[in-house]
């Protein structure tokens, strides 16, 4: 997120403060309680908004992640494009044996019972 960004955004807080307490104020509200209104208003979206964080933080929904997730896509397919026809099919072949592999070690436990 740009500068410009976060300053537009609470410049737009502020604002939505300013208009809650004006509709408040015009739905019959005295200054006082359209004020109290509106801060809780602030406050409860902000709460909103700090749960809609934390949980993308606990998903690893985060724009760091993602971006680290597309940088590794894109060296490994860099790489798979830059191996020769021979060396991708030795590791087609690699990975065919540990897929074989790994079937019969999964079969096994289950053959001993």
């Amino acid at each position: 997120m740009r500068r410009i960004d976060v300053i537009v955004i609470g410049l737009g807080i502020f604002a939505a403060g300013g208009i809650a307490y004006l509709v408040l104020q015009v739905a019959g509200l005295d200054s006082q309680q359209a004020g109290i209104w509106s801060q809780a208003f602030l406050v409860v979206g902000i709460i909103g908004w700090l749960l809609t964080y934390i949980f993308r933080v606990g998903n690893k929904q985060m724009t760091y992640n993602q971006q680290l997730k597309d940088y590794e896509e894109a060296v490994v397919n860099k790489r798979l494009e830059e191996l020769t026809p021979e060396e991708l099919a030795k590791i087609e072949t690699e990975i065919e044996q540990e897929k074989v592999s790994g079937q019969r070690s999964a079969i096994s436990p289950k053959e001993e019972n």
